[in-house]
């Protein structure tokens, strides 16, 4: 690096022994300068090794199931919201929610309908809809993140972190303008460095709520049981189609 001139003057040798820890003081904020522009220096990491192994192992997912915790953040509700339970997805577009806190609530994609039953909170009906392309409660609630990434997103590095199951790299996302209308303004992923399996999710929604998934415990191509993607309303329930 350049030597930077730095206008001192040569002391005296009257004043050398005075000047000393002036001098000492001196040189640690210069070396501490050095370090933050050579710091500073430092490429940025590309983020697409990590998000291109993510794919790559997604395309070799048929099935997965996985314990989850899901923590929902709502500046109009106040304290966050957490919930639990088991994920189950099957490529392409089926895929489940089975809540065990709030037991008895469940997020169903059959392959062409979505079914909403969450009697903890709307007792007595069920909401329908047809299957979304996108969407945080969607059947590509993983894949919509590492399905063709590099066309749909704009990425950064954010860090490596360590996770229970190993080193994991996390990656910001952004929709690009021919991404599709995601309902969310970003995505952070962290993807684990040894299986290309993603571990956690923080979506900032659009609507201003913030969701963050944490997935534990998965099992790929292990099958799942065809009762999870399948949904009765429950007798009495009123079905809502949206």
């Amino acid at each position: 690096m350049r030597s930077i001139s730095l206008g001192v003057r040569t002391p005296t040798p009257a004043l050398v022994h005075d000047m000393r820890p002036t001098n000492s003081a001196f040189r640690i904020a210069h070396s501490a300068l050095c370090a933050i522009v050579l710091f500073a220096r430092l490429p940025t990491q590309d983020p697409w090794p990590a998000l291109d192994h993510a794919s790559q192992t997604y395309q070799t997912i048929h099935t997965l199931s996985a314990q989850f915790v899901q923590i929902i953040e709502n500046p109009m509700i106040g304290a966050p919201d957490t919930t639990r339970g088991k994920l189950y997805q099957m490529r392409p577009s089926r895929f489940a929610m089975r809540f065990t806190k709030p037991k008895g609530d469940r997020i169903v994609a059959d392959g062409r309908y979505l079914w909403l039953y969450t009697p903890s909170t709307a007792p007595g009906q069920v909401i329908r809809s047809r299957i979304p392309e996108v969407g945080t409660t969607g059947p590509n609630l993983i894949g919509q993140f590492v399905e063709r990434p590099r066309e749909r997103y704009r990425a950064r590095y954010v860090r490596a972190d360590s996770l229970p199951d190993g080193m994991a790299d996390v990656v910001a996302l952004l929709g690009t303008e021919g991404g599709g209308g995601q309902p969310y303004t970003e995505a952070v992923l962290w993807v684990g460095r040894n299986d290309g399996l993603v571990r956690r999710l923080e979506i900032s929604e659009a609507a201003g709520q913030h969701r963050t998934v944490i997935l534990t415990h998965p099992k790929v191509n292990g099958g799942a049981p065809g009762r999870e993607f399948t949904f009765a309303p429950p007798a009495g329930v009123r079905v809502v189609d949206q």
